[in-house]
């Protein structure tokens, strides 16, 4: 579920060469704030799906929603039990 909702956020990610020491800049416009950059176009992609992770995560702890993309979907409980 998470795999597939990340490849589907790097499927609609949008990229472009900026003037920066890391030229490369890349987002996914359906997750507003989820950019990163990179010196090259995979490091920019590598960074940007890290990107992503780390909000999947920050939303999963804090019990946020995590909006559809598509079909990908990631649904959480309503209640988390941390041990």
């Amino acid at each position: 579920m998470i795999c597939e909702y990340i490849e589907s956020a790097m499927r609609q990610a949008h990229y472009e060469l900026i003037k920066d020491e890391e030229p490369y800049y890349g987002e996914i416009p359906d997750l507003k704030g989820i950019w990163a950059t990179g010196k090259t176009l995979e490091e920019c992609r590598r960074n940007l799906q890290e990107t992503v992770e780390g909000w999947i995560l920050v939303r999963i702890a804090h019990g946020m929603e995590i909006p559809s993309l598509g079909q990908s979907q990631i649904i959480l409980p309503r209640e988390i039990l941390i041990a």
